[in-house]
C-alpha cells in the first residue's frame, strides 16, 4: 500500500457544533489522497459521536479519544498518529477552501528548500467588533515569502497555526510542541525558524479563519500579552546574539511605559541599551534607568547603530519603517521590528 501523503492533524474539544463542518470542508478538497487524524481531547459534549460518524462514512478519517489534557497534549498525539509525509495543522472550528491541501503540497513539492507552508487566510469574524483579530489577518496576509516571514517573527505570529503544512522531516530534526507558559503555536514556530527551517505560502486564501468568543487565544493566560513578548524575547536575544553587528548594544526606538516594559526584558538577557528614541517632545530628554530618551531624528547611522522598533500602535509600525528606510536602514541588517 503507497504511503499516505498529506496529514490533517486536529485537536477536537467540545465542537460538537462546529467539528461537522471543518470537516465537511475537508472533505471538499480537490486533492484525495490525505487522512484525517481527529483527536477528541476528552470532550463533554457529542464531539466523540460527530467525529465516529464520520469516521463511518470516511475511512479516510480516523480519530480516538485521550483523556482530557489540552489542546497540546491532543495536538502532539494526533501528529503521533499521523502517517503523511506532510504534516497539516487544522482547528475544528474553522473551514478550508477546496484547494488548500493541493496548494500547499504543491508548494512543498516544488520547492524542496521549503520546510513550512502556510496561506493566507479570510477572517471568519466580524471585522467591526473583531478589530485586533481583522487588522492581525490583514497583516499576517502581506508576510507570504520566506524573508518576510523570517524578518517579521518578532512583531507578531507570522503563520497562524491553523494554517500550517510541514514536512515530516522539519518534525522529526526540531520537535513539536511543548508544554510552558508561553503560546506553543507560536514557539514551534520561532523554535523552527531559528533553526533554519524556511517558510513560505500559498499566496491565496484557502482557510477560513473563524474567530469564536471560545477560542483558546482569547481565554488562555498562555496566550495573553506578556506571554507572547516573554517568549519572543528569548529567542530575539539569542537572534541579535548572531545578527548585531553591536552586540550586545542596540537603541529603542519608542519609550512610552508600555513599549519599555517590553523592551526591558532584553535586559534579562544581556542586551545593553543605547538610547531610546521618541517623536513626543515630552519624552525626549528624560532619562529612563539610566538611558537617555533622544529625539528620533538623532538616530544614529545604520552603520553606527542597530535598532529595534518596539512601538505597536496601529500604524506606527508603518511610519517606523519608511523612516527607517529612508535613513539608508535596512531589514534585518540594520534593524529588526519587536512590536
Amino acid at each position: 500500500m503507497a504511503a499516505t501523503r498529506i496529514s490533517v492533524t486536529m485537536p477536537c474539544y467540545n465542537c460538537g457544533d462546529t467539528v461537522g463542518r471543518a470537516l465537511d470542508s475537508l472533505l471538499a478538497q480537490t486533492c484525495t489522497d490525505f487522512e484525517v487524524v481527529a483527536v477528541d481531547d476528552g470532550s463533554t459534549d457529542n464531539t466523540a459521536g460527530v467525529l465516529a460518524e464520520y469516521a463511518r462514512r470516511d475511512s479516510r478519517i480516523n480519530t480516538f479519544s485521550i483523556e482530557h489534557g489540552g489542546v497540546i497534549k491532543a495536538a502532539n498525539a494526533a501528529i503521533g498518529a499521523a502517517k503523511g509525509q506532510y504534516i497539516a495543522r487544522m482547528d475544528a472550528d474553522d473551514e478550508v477552501l477546496p484547494e488548500r491541501l493541493a496548494a500547499q503540497a504543491q508548494l512543498l513539492d516544488e520547492n524542496p528548500e521549503i520546510g513550512l507552508a502556510g496561506c493566507r487566510i479570510r477572517f471568519g469574524g466580524c471585522r467591526e467588533t473583531c478589530a485586533g483579530y481583522a487588522h492581525y489577518v490583514d497583516w499576517t496576509n502581506s508576510l507570504t515569502t520566506p524573508d518576510a516571514i523570517s524578518l517579521h517573527r518578532f512583531v507578531e505570529f507570522p503563520v497562524p497555526n491553523p494554517s500550517i503544512m510541514f514536512r515530516r522531516d522539519c518534525l522529526e530534526q526540531h520537535g513539536s510542541y511543548r508544554e510552558g507558559d508561553f503560546p506553543e503555536d507560536y514557539e514551534l514556530l520561532l523554535r523552527w525558524l531559528e533553526g533554519g527551517v524556511q517558510m513560505a505560502k500559498a499566496d491565496e486564501e484557502l482557510l477560513i479563519w473563524n474567530d469564536p468568543p471560545t477560542r483558546l487565544s482569547r481565554n488562555h493566560p498562555r496566550y495573553d500579552v506578556d506571554a507572547f513578548y516573554r517568549i519572543k524575547t528569548e529567542y530575539l536575544a539569542r537572534w541579535l546574539a548572531d545578527n548585531n553587528p553591536h552586540h550586545p548594544t542596540v537603541h529603542i526606538l519608542g519609550s512610552g511605559r508600555t513599549t519599555r516594559k517590553r523592551a526591558d526584558l532584553l535586559l534579562d538577557h544581556g542586551i545593553e541599551f543605547a538610547a531610546y528614541y521618541d517623536v513626543d517632545p515630552r519624552k525626549i530628554g528624560n532619562i529612563v534607568n539610566g538611558v537617555k530618551v533622544f529625539d528620533r531624528e538623532d538616530v544614529p547611522s545604520p552603520e553606527d547603530a542597530f535598532c529595534i522598533p518596539y512601538v505597536a500602535s496601529r500604524g506606527a509600525r508603518e511610519e517606523i519603517t519608511e523612516f527607517l528606510d529612508e535613513r539608508g536602514y535596512v531589514l534585518g541588517k540594520h534593524y529588526i521590528p519587536a512590536a
